[in-house]
């Protein structure tokens, strides 16, 4: 797991040897001497250096901490991580250095990374496919190279609508949705997303839409057949 805030994620009582070192210890993973030789590789791994493994994590920045998080999460040789809105509270140029650090440990280590994130242009860059959620229900999957051109359920196409964009007073077709988001306790019947919908129609208060296949990699759970 690497957490979203890199401040609070890390034990400030800690070195930074004893916070990479710890999961290998609770899972009874080698000896001492192994652990430092693993710990030591891991670190570097991540562009920091050997000696920052004797320093507290207040004696780092947040990008810093951010590549710690990552060496812990991968000291104890996973095949999966779980990427919980891991740069969202970094600053964008800090953001795409470690963007660009797990895309090349991915590669490096073969790793499946399960990225949570509400920015598209973050997930377009880092993932190979895209699960969109709403409510804690699955809405559409789809392959992230047609995210943008390929996506159909309306709350897929309401996301990229607010997705800012780098070109002054372009020329935007915004999809506004009305009404506030519903609380998870008292989920809407059927769709749980047709109180907000532009696209909902009577049936979609009765009836629980369910995933289905709309192109190879492309799934969408919506009752419109319609929709484009």
């Amino acid at each position: 797991m690497v957490f979203q805030d890199p401040y609070a994620s890390l034990n400030p009582r800690m070195k930074i040897e004893e916070i990479l070192e710890e999961g290998l210890v609770i899972h009874g993973l080698g000896n001492k001497k192994t652990r430092q030789l693993k710990v030591r590789d891991m670190i570097k791994k991540v562009g920091l250096r050997v000696t920052d493994l004797n320093k507290y994590p207040h004696q780092f920045s947040g990008g810093q901490r951010q590549r710690i998080g990552i060496a812990r999460a991968l000291a104890t040789n996973p095949k999966f991580i779980v990427a919980d809105e891991s740069v969202s509270a970094l600053d964008v140029s800090v953001q795409a250095q470690i963007l660009n650090l797990l895309k090349d440990l991915q590669k490096e280590l073969n790793l499946t990374i399960l990225f949570i994130a509400h920015d598209l242009a973050v997930v377009e860059y880092l993932c190979d496919e895209v699960i969109v959620m709403y409510l804690g229900k699955v809405m559409e999957i789809l392959p992230t190279s047609k995210l943008i051109d390929g996506a159909t359920h309306p709350y897929t196409k309401a996301l990229l609508s607010a997705a800012p964009v780098p070109i002054p007073n372009a020329d935007r077709n915004r999809i506004i949705l009305n009404a506030d988001i519903p609380s998870p306790l008292n989920a809407p019947s059927g769709c749980v997303f047709r109180t907000r919908c532009p696209s909902a129609i009577e049936l979609c208060s009765k009836e629980v839409p369910l995933l289905r296949h709309v192109a190879q990699g492309h799934l969408k759970a919506c009752l419109r057949d319609d929709l484009n």
